[in-house]
């Protein structure tokens, strides 16, 4: 009676689950491995979107707004 109801239980030997469990383990397992070779061995990139110094914004000295670009201000050119 006891061997009926252990094969037939949801989360017993037949169903596989227990492999499931193991294998994510395992894998979870490597990547982290993977993960600490990796963080040694990879060279030291800077991060190209990261800025060190900030730039001074130009601003325009009539109306205060900020100037993109090379070229003059919007208050400053004619219509």
């Amino acid at each position: 009676m006891l061997s009926a109801l252990s094969k037939t239980a949801p989360f017993g030997r037949s169903s596989g689950f227990d492999m499931i469990i193991k294998a994510i383990t395992l894998f979870l397992i490597a990547m982290g491995v993977l993960a600490m070779f990796g963080k040694l061995r990879a060279p030291k990139i800077d991060n190209p979107f990261k800025r060190d110094k900030t730039l001074s914004a130009t601003k325009c000295k009539k109306c205060g707004s900020y100037i993109l670009g090379k070229g003059p201000c919007a208050c400053e050119k004619p219509d």
